[in-house]
């Protein structure tokens, strides 16, 4: 019995020694490690370029202040990153409509990116002092420069007249000026504001004036717009062209009568009034009197519209 007693205890020894001298072995083999720290995430600056034009008007990125107000603006829309994903989502969509409009009538390409700098692609868009649409024309501008604007029809919201009406306005300023950088200034401030300034600083140059927040970085926030959306992987972006947002693809007809009920107008041309007011921002009403008999041409979509997602 007491040799069984020993063997027991000997086996128990020995099963200890040999769990011991293991785990002192793979401590000193292995030694424990300390817990890793979370990754860290660098956000660096962005490329300011060496030369830089708008409208084919050099932009003196020599000078200190110009370089760093274009800087601001890049940083800005460089880390923006779901606004400006988006906004190269929308561009095929709405660039396709302003760009023939723009060489139609002989308005530098570069003046798509003051569209994109006042709505951010929002049709809609509605400023708190009343500017409205891709253009944010005032009401009385808008009728200044032949577009209508009532109760049933605003066509500040219409992507084609609107943009013609703004060429019409840009081609004015452009007379007063002779600088397409002084014109894009003058759409955010009004050429009022800028001609005295122009005037009591004994300056004729954009870049050489003292201006408020807003228009001070005005023109910057369109490079930077130019800059980014013309060269995305260089700023950070990487949208492939199967993920930008479709080209509409619309027909037109005519109407020159009243229209009792937009909601039965949409049911009969086989669409629904959301779509109808989608394509048609500038019917603000779910009627139209008419009594004037003006011709008005409706966008309807075309076979496959809703479905085209690519």
């Amino acid at each position: 019995m007491k040799r069984i007693a020993s063997r027991l205890l000997y086996s128990f020894i020995l099963v200890v020694l040999v769990l011991g001298g293991y785990q002192f072995l793979e401590s000193s083999t292995y030694p424990e490690r300390a817990p890793e720290a979370p990754a860290k995430h660098y956000y660096s600056s962005v490329e300011v370029p060496d030369s830089l034009t708008f409208a084919g008007e050099k932009v003196p990125l020599e000078y200190f202040d110009v370089y760093e107000s274009l800087d601001r603006e890049l940083l800005v829309n460089s880390y923006f990153h779901s606004q400006t994903l988006r906004f190269m989502k929308l561009a095929p969509r709405f660039f396709s409509i302003i760009e023939p409009i723009l060489e139609a009538d002989s308005i530098p390409e570069d003046f798509k990116y003051l569209a994109l700098a006042e709505s951010g692609f929002n049709p809609k868009a509605v400023s708190p002092a009343g500017a409205v649409g891709f253009w944010q024309f005032m009401k009385g501008t808008a009728r200044d420069y032949g577009l209508e604007v009532s109760g049933e029809v605003d066509e500040r919201y219409h992507i084609e007249k609107s943009t013609h009406a703004a060429c019409a306005y840009l081609h004015e300023s452009y007379k007063k000026y002779g600088s397409w950088t002084l014109v894009a200034a003058t759409y955010n401030a009004g050429r009022s504001f800028v001609g005295r300034q122009l005037e009591r600083q004994q300056e004729t140059e954009y870049y050489d004036l003292l201006l408020g927040e807003e228009t001070g970085r005005y023109v910057f926030r369109i490079l930077a717009l130019k800059l980014v959306m013309e060269n995305p992987q260089k700023y950070g972006f990487d949208v492939q062209e199967d993920e930008q947002y479709s080209v509409w693809n619309t027909k037109t007809v005519s109407i020159s009568g009243p229209v009792a009920n937009f909601a039965d107008f949409a049911q009969e041309h086989q669409t629904n009034y959301k779509i109808l007011k989608m394509l048609n921002p500038w019917l603000r009403e779910s009627y139209l009197t008419n009594k004037s008999g003006k011709t008005y041409g409706i966008k309807l979509p075309a076979e496959g519209f809703r479905t085209n997602t690519k």
